[in-house]
């Protein structure tokens, strides 16, 4: 049994899908039921009694050091890489606090801190059964270990979220692999195809069950509509100015 001792908080995009709301602030600080997303992360990680957190920022950087009024722990991981480059750049500079960690989006609305449980058998990803067709990523088990991965999704299967859990073992051998991929001019993969595609030979990861209401994932303007009434009620003027950034 593994027990996550620190958690690494992805942070660094801009927020495409969510222009014109993020073109004033990072994603995860887009206030959802009142609160910036990022918050339902952090008090999750609390009540699972994990405060050793970093975030890794990017784009609008400065704006994460708020947090630190309520968070005082809370440690800041530039990305000097984040515009031009995909996500590995994130975990390239947060590679030293791998072993023991759980890494998270931190464009999620956390419902069920359970779903942030600290004690693991194998690492892995959180992950929900579908029997629906899904475009999301799909992990393919024998037993309990994964054996493969689908980007484009399919027709049911386990279907991969942003939460996931790395041994001390694990954790350091993600490290190098990242670091690898990254210094042999990998920037155009996410971290994630780092133990699923490109050695995925180092690991032998296993799910974290949970259940489809207990992690949120925002993805589009439309989809925080959707969520959150207070959007719904501005959407006129949003729909206004996304005409202005997106001809």
């Amino acid at each position: 049994m593994s027990c996550v001792k620190r958690a690494i908080i992805m942070a660094a995009g801009r927020g495409e899908r969510l222009r014109p709301v993020t073109d004033t602030m990072p994603k995860p600080l887009v206030p959802v039921f009142g609160r910036p997303m990022i918050v339902s992360i952090l008090e999750a990680l609390r009540a699972q009694g994990i405060r050793e957190t970093a975030i890794v920022t990017g784009y609008r950087g400065e704006a994460f050091s708020a947090l630190r009024k309520d968070y005082p722990d809370l440690t800041l991981i530039e990305n000097p890489h984040w515009e031009g480059t995909n996500n590995i750049s994130s975990l390239y500079a947060a590679r030293d606090w791998l072993p023991d960690s759980m890494i998270l989006d931190g464009d999620q609305i956390i419902r069920n801190p359970e779903a942030l449980s600290p004690d693991f058998e194998r690492s892995g990803y959180n992950a929900i059964w579908t029997d629906e067709p899904t475009r999301e990523w799909v992990l393919t088990l024998e037993g309990e270990v994964v054996t493969g991965c689908s980007r484009t999704g399919g027709p049911r299967g386990w279907q991969l979220f942003s939460v996931s859990r790395w041994s001390e073992d694990d954790g350091e051998q993600l490290a190098e692999d990242v670091t690898r991929a990254w210094e042999s001019g990998r920037r155009d993969v996410y971290w994630d195809d780092v133990p699923l595609f490109l050695f995925p030979e180092h690991y032998a990861l296993g799910i974290h069950r949970m259940n489809r209401e207990d992690v949120l994932e925002i993805d589009s303007l439309e989809e925080l509509r959707a969520v959150d009434p207070a959007w719904r009620a501005a959407s006129a003027e949003m729909n206004g100015m996304k005409g202005v950034h997106e001809p």
